[in-house]
Order: structure tokens, then sequence, then C-alpha cells
């Protein structure tokens, strides 16, 4: 006898990815976030793809793996998958410092942020 089977933490038409520990914060991750929200796969994966943002390519390596996952675990179509939310957290801060004038120290804040992208399959079917 084992143990009861963990109940899905998502729906049945979808899937998702956490990409944790990127080196942004969470404010910049968020405007990369908000390309994305909401479009078909193939178009977010362009837009992904042609932005100039630094983050935007481990947002995509995120994006890819919740398309990965809705394909390979969930039985999901990829052809009709939508971006149905992508949300973005706080994680830690690094903090390093700066001597300055007069004895004073500059705070140097590097924040980490993660993100998680849900993708979910329309109705329509090709």
């Amino acid at each position: 006898m084992g143990k009861e089977k963990n109940p899905r933490r998502v729906a049945d038409n979808e899937a998702m990815a956490i990409a944790r520990m990127l080196r942004t914060s969470p404010q910049k991750l968020n405007l990369v976030a908000g390309m994305i929200r909401g479009k078909k796969v193939e178009k977010a994966l362009a837009d992904l793809t042609f932005s100039k943002r630094r983050i935007a390519g481990d947002v995509k390596k995120c994006l890819q793996s919740a398309i990965a996952n809705a394909e390979n675990n969930h039985g999901l179509d990829v052809d009709n998958l939508v971006v149905a939310e992508a949300w973005v957290g706080k994680n830690l801060v690094m903090k390093r410092g700066r001597p300055r004038a007069r004895g004073r120290f500059g705070k140097i804040m590097k924040p980490f942020s993660e993100i998680t992208i849900k993708v979910r399959q329309t109705g329509e079917s090709a």
C-alpha cells in the first residue's frame, strides 16, 4: 500500500513551469512577463526571441518548459496553447556595498526573482 497520489495544482487543460533564481529585479521581469500574457505560445515565443531585454532568453526557456510539460506530461495539443498566466515573484537579494566619501557606505542591492508561466489549451481544434 503506497501513498495517495497528489492532486494536480492546475486544471486538466493547463500546465505550468517555474524559473527560479533569475538574476534581475522583479520589476524588470514583470515587463517581459506582461509582453507574453494572453498570447498564443507561437507568438509569445517569437516575441521573446526578438526582444532586446537580456532576461527574455530565460523567460523563453521557461515558456518552452511549460509547453513541453503540457505536451509530454498532460497530453495537451501544442497548437492550441495560450499563455494563460505569467506572474513574477521576489527571491533573495544579495547585499553588496561600495565605500563612499566621508566614511559612508553605499548599499548595492542585487535582486533575484522568479517567474511562473501557466499555459492553457483553448477549445478551438484544427
